[in-house]
């Protein structure tokens, strides 16, 4: 099912007299979700990704701006006759009720042509549960169920009326980490394996980058970038993706332009065209960093960690925004931990200048 957002945008009223004007939550957004896709809505708190999530569901109504399913105009149609499945963050599950009785509960309150019987909702409770892997715990309450097997009964639920869209609302946030990556993996093998349009809320950039067919990257409702997880790691197109995607964070310095040369610091960094004269916000990531006896960027040694095949060099310098610079190399590169300085070159691919005040992202060619 192909979604289409035209203009979405969503308002709240004034808070009172300390915040004054209208909240905008979801500002102007337009978007065509593809088929049978997963996208990730990816942002901080408060960015609107939820929002825009109950938006598309129905739960809550646009202030201005359409929501089609496919050809159909459903921006006022009630969440019940979406055909929309939801899987919350706390996973909403009736704790009196049997992981069997939790996952039958929608079809349930089919009624007319719809209703179904007993045999066939617990049949297709059956084969909805085969689908997360639960299918030796119908029995249970969900006191006695783990972490990951609540939200898999959670999406086992929303799965079991073969919804036309799956909404997922930071369903991994609750669980610890070797079951995040363990349920995010089966996240993208039930819909590749259904082929239903999954919608998928998060503000952990490595969850939304690791699954996803497209992320979009939201700050303070508004739409930053739409594209592929490594287009938009790749090609950021202000400070505010380049500083939101990627793990560890990119590296921040202030630099500068001068006679087509960058300088960080004393550092002259790169040779550029097509850059004026100027101050400029330098970023690189963290492999953008090459050990070299004479490179000409320079930083004091912190310390070096080694995390198997790579090593993390952690330096600083003056001119960074950071804390501390992490630069990763391979773990066969030569860096002496105890050495003063550490020099480095920088991957032209891996550099992006930005401008100073709008963060905005300027071109720029490595002149040989």
């Amino acid at each position: 099912m192909k979604i289409v957002l035209q203009n979405l945008t969503k308002k709240f009223p004034s808070r009172g007299r300390k915040s004054p004007g209208e909240v905008i939550a979801v500002n102007d957004f337009t978007f065509e979700i593809p088929d049978g896709k997963l996208v990730g809505l990816l942002g901080p708190s408060g960015c609107g990704k939820s929002t825009a999530l109950n938006l598309i569901c129905g739960l809550q109504k646009p202030t201005r701006g359409k929501i089609f399913f496919g050809e159909d105009d459903v921006t006022n149609l009630p969440p019940e006759h979406r055909g929309v499945g939801l899987v919350f963050q706390n996973y909403a599950l009736y704790p009196h009720l049997t992981v069997l009785k939790n996952i039958t509960f929608p079809l349930e309150n089919l009624r007319g042509a719809d209703k179904l019987s007993r045999e066939e909702m617990e049949k297709r409770a059956l084969e909805a549960a085969r689908m997360v892997q639960l299918e030796g715990l119908m029995d249970r309450k969900p006191s006695e169920l783990s972490g990951g097997q609540q939200q898999r009964v959670a999406i086992a639920r929303a799965l079991v009326k073969t919804p036309k869209v799956l909404l997922l609302d930071e369903p991994l946030s609750n669980l610890d980490a070797r079951l995040r990556l363990q349920t995010r993996e089966e996240i993208r093998r039930i819909q590749r394996q259904t082929g239903v349009t999954t919608i998928f809320v998060t503000h952990d950039q490595e969850e939304a980058m690791s699954i996803s067919d497209m992320i979009v990257v939201m700050k303070e409702g508004v739409v930053q970038q739409i594209g592929k997880p490594q287009e938009v790691y790749d090609e950021p197109v202000n400070l505010f993706v380049a500083r939101f995607l990627g793990t560890p964070p990119i590296n921040i310095f202030r630099g500068r332009v001068s006679g087509e040369v960058l300088y960080i610091g004393e550092d002259a960094v790169l040779t550029l065209a097509g850059v004026t004269d100027q101050e400029v916000t330098v970023g690189i990531r963290p492999e953008g960093f090459i050990p070299r006896e004479d490179g000409p960027l320079t930083c004091r040694m912190t310390r070096v960690e080694v995390m198997g095949r790579d090593v993390s060099v952690v330096s600083t310098h003056p001119c960074s925004d950071n804390v501390s610079i992490r630069s990763i190399i391979n773990a066969e590169s030569m860096v002496d931990p105890d050495a003063e300085t550490v020099r480095f070159s920088v991957k032209p691919h891996k550099l992006y200048l930005f401008h100073p005040e709008t963060g905005e992202r300027i071109p720029f060619t490595v002149r040989a």
